[in-house]
């Protein structure tokens, strides 16, 4: 039987939809020739949005897939874990 333990995953892919949309926006600021600061102040704007859906994903998970991993005795979950972190923790 395979769970969804991901409690947050509409809240996540409704972050994500803000996101494109606001990518998409900015895009046609620069399209339309926007000033060079308006641009920078949107871009910082969606990667703090980027950064929050992160933050949201990864509790997500913890609370979750690793919970759920560690009482079914799967190490191999801390160990992905720590990959992820690394990848998206630079």
């Amino acid at each position: 039987m395979n769970h969804d333990h991901h409690k947050q995953r509409k809240n996540v892919v409704n972050r994500l939809a803000k996101i494109e949309g606001h990518v998409r926006s900015v895009k046609e600021m620069a399209s339309n020739g926007r000033d060079c600061g308006d641009l920078l102040i949107q871009i910082a704007a969606i990667r703090s949005a980027l950064d929050s859906c992160g933050k949201v994903i990864l509790k997500d998970h913890l609370e979750g897939c690793v919970v759920e991993a560690v009482k079914e005795g799967d190490d191999t979950v801390i160990e992905k874990l720590n990959e992820a972190i690394d990848k998206y923790i630079r």
